[in-house]
């Protein structure tokens, strides 16, 4: 195996000298009145300081105390993002705790297995929705013993002797304190470098989830990673002015890294989104400096984009083509140069700056923005292209949970688009020979599975490599292209191997497709299953005085149909004609977790949505067109 590694040292933190609640201290005691975290509440952003941080953090460590949690004890929390997962979260970190994130979205059927698996004392709940669903489970889980809740609305009438607002809590922490006040020092002074942190558990999309178990070490390496001056982020990394909006979730690995590590390490704000709906209007009030997303994330900004334009005037819609031509002039030179601007860029960017990307951009909350990154699944190169044109360089990143979300990445003046870009600083990564299987080998390889000794011996190769399951390939001998899942591979009857990841990005590149599923293995030519982007095709719609009343309907109409139809024959264009899909299907319905054809991060879980899907599939092999669906014939 050839590794590719940067010859220069990586994570310079040394083994055990950094840890997340003692960077806490050292922030407050440094900048105890400037501004750490600010909060929307009724529409108004509130300030957190760092000493805040620090005492509210502290508050909680000593209610979780009184409520029996000592070190290694699992305490859940399942809400959305707000500061209270934060407090959570260092407070484990004082007790020497574990912290295991839920999904709010996460069903009652995954709560009971994550809580049992987890083995969890306490559960921090946010609101009446996510107490309701750890009621329901509580007389099954034998370790679970309290369930705390931040949001008492609609509580008022629950009599459970379990269940305790956080503020009940924290007043018994408090009676802790005074008889204790030395508890958190002494728990400090224990600490080590391999102490468990936390379990993060993997989206399960091809069975149940497992809690991937990452140590104090892990996160330490991970965190100088982001951090590193020759890294992601620029010759400067992240620094004290950087501004970050959290609105992914706090369960997921790259959220965590961004918002509580790195907001951490490098003292970075965070506002926290009033919640995901009204994402794109808080990322306009707060302008963050840096950005990080899911392609979900980018795609929806770009459909946001296409609205909006297709309910400009005419004139509007006139002046966005011109700064548009130009910025996709502007972005061709860009890459070029590995994504740095030249003088011709500059000036074309200029020009479509003063025209329109100024005002899309303040609108968009990007005017500000000097990293975006994409991570966490593929994007489609048609999205990183068209945010390009617009001034906004979407840098791809790869890692996962298993390697605490750092291996690769695009960096500043090095750019290849439709790679993950190049190993980062210090860290070894290869591709096995035989099956093209990405490998990683560095301080932030996870300790392990919980309870699941044997699935973390087979994620390890022998000598220490992580098997991540991604199939790769060099660009140019320095970045990583990421293939595809080796079990998402489609082998056809032909006996050719198909990535199918790479057609369903560029079918969802555009602003009317929010799913695109590719089907074939073992089969003699390739179909998809679409599914609409509601808004923008109901938008379209509308313009051509298109009746419709659901989903479905809309879905299901002609005119939709052959819309979607003359997306994926344009995209057939630009592939080899084994890879060109023949047929599609359309969904009734937007696919959902709750449901269990996504993951809590919204990846498709294959083989669950292939069963709800199969007379679609069926129908497209047997020749027949009694489903709203269209037959493309051998176009590509």
């Amino acid at each position: 195996m050839t590794t590719l590694t940067k010859p220069a040292e990586a994570a310079t933190t040394a083994k055990g000298t950094w840890h997340l609640s003692r960077q806490l201290r050292e922030n407050a005691a440094r900048l105890p009145d400037r501004v750490a975290l600010r909060e929307k509440r009724h529409g108004i952003w509130r300030d957190i300081t760092w000493s805040d941080y620090l005492a509210n953090t502290e508050m909680v460590a000593y209610a979780l105390a009184a409520l029996g949690v000592g070190p290694t004890d699992r305490v859940a929390i399942q809400s959305e993002n707000r500061p209270e997962w934060l407090y959570t979260d260092i407070a484990c970190n004082m007790l020497r705790a574990v912290i295991v994130g839920f999904y709010s979205t996460n069903p009652v059927a995954e709560i009971r297995y994550l809580l049992s698996d987890s083995g969890a004392k306490v559960i921090i709940s946010e609101d009446q929705e996510q107490v309701d669903k750890a009621l329901e489970v509580i007389d099954e889980v034998d370790t679970l013993e309290w369930i705390v809740y931040l949001d008492s609305r609609g509580l008022s009438d629950y009599d459970d002797p379990r269940l305790i607002s956080l503020d009940e809590a924290i007043a018994r922490g408090a009676a802790l304190r005074a008889t204790d006040p030395d508890l958190l020092e002494r728990v400090d002074a224990q600490k080590t470098p391999d102490d468990l942190i936390t379990l993060i558990y993997t989206s399960g999309t091809t069975g149940p989830p497992k809690g991937a178990m990452l140590s104090a070490d892990n996160i330490a390496y991970g965190t100088d990673v982001f951090a590193e001056d020759d890294g992601m982020f620029g010759s400067t990394g992240l620094t004290d002015d950087d501004v970050v909006v959290s609105y992914l979730p706090l369960s997921h690995v790259l959220e965590r890294s961004v918002t509580t590590w790195g907001g951490l390490r490098n003292a970075t704000i965070v506002h926290f989104a009033e919640s995901i709906e009204t994402v794109v209007s808080d990322l306009g009030e707060v302008q963050p400096t840096v950005l990080a997303a899911v392609p979900r994330i980018w795609e929806k900004i770009q459909a946001t984009i296409a609205i909006r334009m297709a309910n400009a005037t005419p004139l509007k819609r006139f002046v966005y083509g011109i700064s548009d031509r130009l910025g996709r002039k502007a972005a061709k030179a860009r890459l070029a140069a590995g994504g740095a601007h030249t003088a011709s860029s500059r000036i074309l960017t200029f020009i479509a700056w003063m025209l329109a990307g100024r005002k899309l951009r303040r609108h968009l909350g990007l005017a500000k923005v000097r990293m975006a990154i994409s991570g966490a699944a593929p994007i489609s190169v048609d999205v990183l292209e068209s945010f390009l044109g617009l001034g906004v360089l979407i840098h791809e990143a790869y890692g996962m949970t298993e390697n605490t979300a750092v291996a690769t990445a695009n960096r500043p003046g090095r750019v290849k688009l439709g790679t993950v870009g190049e190993a980062q600083p210090g860290i070894e990564l290869t591709l096995d020979p035989e099956t093209g299987e990405v490998l990683t080998r560095h301080r932030g390889n996870f300790i392990g599975y919980w309870n699941q000794p044997s699935a973390t011996a087979d994620v390890f190769t022998k000598d220490g490599w992580l098997r991540t399951g991604d199939v790769g390939e060099w660009v140019d001998g320095t970045h990583l292209k990421i293939v595809d899942r080796i079990k998402d591979i489609i082998i056809t009857a032909g006996g050719k191997n198909i990535s199918p990841s790479e057609i369903e990005n560029a079918i969802k590149a555009s602003p009317y497709v929010r799913e695109a599923v590719v089907i074939g293995d073992k089969r003699p030519y390739l179909t998809a299953i679409i599914g609409i982007e509601f808004d923008t095709v109901a938008d379209w719609a509308s313009r051509r005085r298109i009746e419709y009343t659901t989903y479905r309907d809309l879905s299901s109409k002609p005119e939709v149909i052959e819309l979607i139809a003359d997306v994926v024959r344009d995209v057939n264009t630009r592939f080899a004609r084994v890879e060109a899909v023949r047929k599609i299907r359309m969904l009734a319905k937007e696919l959902d977790h709750e449901d269990g054809e996504l993951t809590a991060t919204q990846k498709l879980k294959r083989r669950a949505f292939a069963a709800t899907v199969q007379h679609l599939i069926d129908d497209m092999y047997a020749g027949t067109t009694e489903y709203p669906g269209a037959d493309l014939g051998r176009s590509g």
